[in-house]
């Protein structure tokens, strides 16, 4: 067994791998090197196995038996005059989050995101939350408009409006005027805008595998045990590039951290990412994709949907052979997790289409498991049932158990309401017995 890992990256997916390698029973050593302010990492030097890193401006060297490269991709910022100064740094009131929205500072009371992807729709609805006077622009007409197309897209910016969001559709950013707090749109308008939020997408951190002579291609290339192409390096995360494509969704970084975990302990896995999906992060809407928005249109498919303006649902399927291809499915948190579950498993649709279409319980899955409440993690509502009955009360209790919510987080909100829902049916039967 190896002695001695050293992980560069300190952001969740590093975090991740560290944790379920301990979980998994490594007991040897493993440094967690950071690439914030403090530490930069400089160089990879192979044939002796070490990094090279400034400490505090202080010049360190780490030794290494195995090297796991944990980058995570960088913010894109879109070539818009005032938002970055001569030096290529970011003006004041202008902020490029990380993978996380919640953790957003704004500064004043109005903030614009910029952006039509999952991360600004996330971000201006916790800003909007915290009592922020959000905006998002976005260049397409609604936010998400690629992936769940027009009657989607615009329920989604139905839901953001109604949780305090203004939605600019169609609009781009054409230029900032810090001194008077104003964001310029291609229509004229002045914005007031104390923040403004990048979220305009990212792009793969390649930069320390290439400079250290590694395979790149879109990202660091990696193989079946998340190898690069020098055998003691591996790399995760949405810097990496498995059979030609990048990582796609917090998902799959987590599980790039539990095979490579199990793979440095010594087990016998190779990694095989699941099918490409998303859910939105936010108590705005539950919103989810299954497979890419091409999957929705190939030859020899067949569609099915629901559309229910009024009480804010939709589905559309894409089948063939009766096995769901690809979905779009908005305020439909069951089905969600039913279709995820028989998409990861190659399964047919159930005969009552009708009754997974709205929402209604479905019946017991092959083998007796639940379809998952966490798709990061593919805990299952009868696993975390079993862990509440045997203790883990709480959300925080559940996640340290089953590691539910520790992914992406977009379930949190399910586990709480299971948990008032256990927790309400428990005190009855209390009552009934007293």
């Amino acid at each position: 067994m190896l002695s001695n890992v050293l992980v560069v990256g300190d952001g969740p997916v590093a975090q991740r791998l560290v944790d379920r390698m301990r979980h998994h029973g490594f007991d040897g050593a493993v440094t967690l090197l950071g690439t914030g302010s403090a530490t930069v990492v400089t160089a990879v030097d192979r044939e002796r196995h070490s990094v090279l890193a400034q400490v505090n401006g202080a010049p360190t060297t780490y030794s290494y038996d195995t090297l796991v490269l944990a980058a995570e991709a960088r913010p894109l910022i879109p070539d818009v005059p005032g938002l970055v100064d001569s030096e290529g740094r970011l003006t004041a009131g202008v902020v490029a989050p990380g993978p996380a929205a919640g953790t957003v500072a704004v500064a004043g009371e109005t903030a614009a995101v910029l952006g039509e992807g999952p991360l600004a729709v996330e971000t201006a609805a916790s800003l909007a939350a915290r009592g922020v006077d959000a905006t998002l622009v976005c260049a397409t007409p609604h936010p998400l408009y690629t992936r769940l197309g027009e009657t989607c897209s615009g329920m989604l910016s139905e839901q953001l409006v109604r949780a305090g969001v203004t939605v600019l559709g169609g609009r781009t950013a054409v230029g900032r005027l810090p001194g008077r707090l104003r964001l310029r749109l291609d229509d004229g308008t002045a914005l007031r805008a104390d923040t403004v939020v990048l979220c305009a997408g990212t792009a793969p951190d390649i930069r320390l595998a290439r400079a250290s002579g590694l395979d790149v291609h879109v990202g660091t290339v990696v193989d079946d045990r998340l190898r690069t192409s020098d055998p003691r390096v591996h790399a995760i995360g949405d810097s990496t590039a498995y059979d030609g494509r990048l990582a796609d969704g917090p998902h799959v970084a987590w599980e790039q951290a539990e095979a490579l975990a199990e793979i440095l302990v010594g087990h016998a896995v190779t990694y095989r990412p699941s099918p490409s999906a998303l859910r939105l992060r936010t108590d705005v809407a539950d919103v989810a994709t299954i497979g890419s928005p091409a999957d929705l249109h190939r030859p020899g498919t067949r569609q099915i949907g629901l559309t229910d303006r009024a009480n804010r649902r939709y589905v559309r399927l894409a089948l063939r052979d009766e096995r769901v291809v690809a979905a779009v499915l908005f305020g439909l948190p069951q089905a969600i997790a039913t279709i995820g579950l028989l998409h990861r498993r190659g399964q047919r649709l159930p005969s009552d289409r009708l009754g997974l279409l709205l929402d209604l319980p479905p019946g017991p899955a092959p083998g007796g498991e639940s379809a998952p409440v966490c798709l990061c993690g593919s805990v299952s509502e009868q696993t975390l049932l079993r862990a509440w009955r045997a203790g883990s009360r709480t959300v925080t209790a559940l996640a340290k158990t089953t590691r539910a919510t520790t992914g992406c987080g977009g379930c949190t909100g399910s586990v709480e309401e299971l948990c008032r829902v256990w927790a309400g049916a428990s005190r009855q039967e209390k009552e009934k017995a007293s």
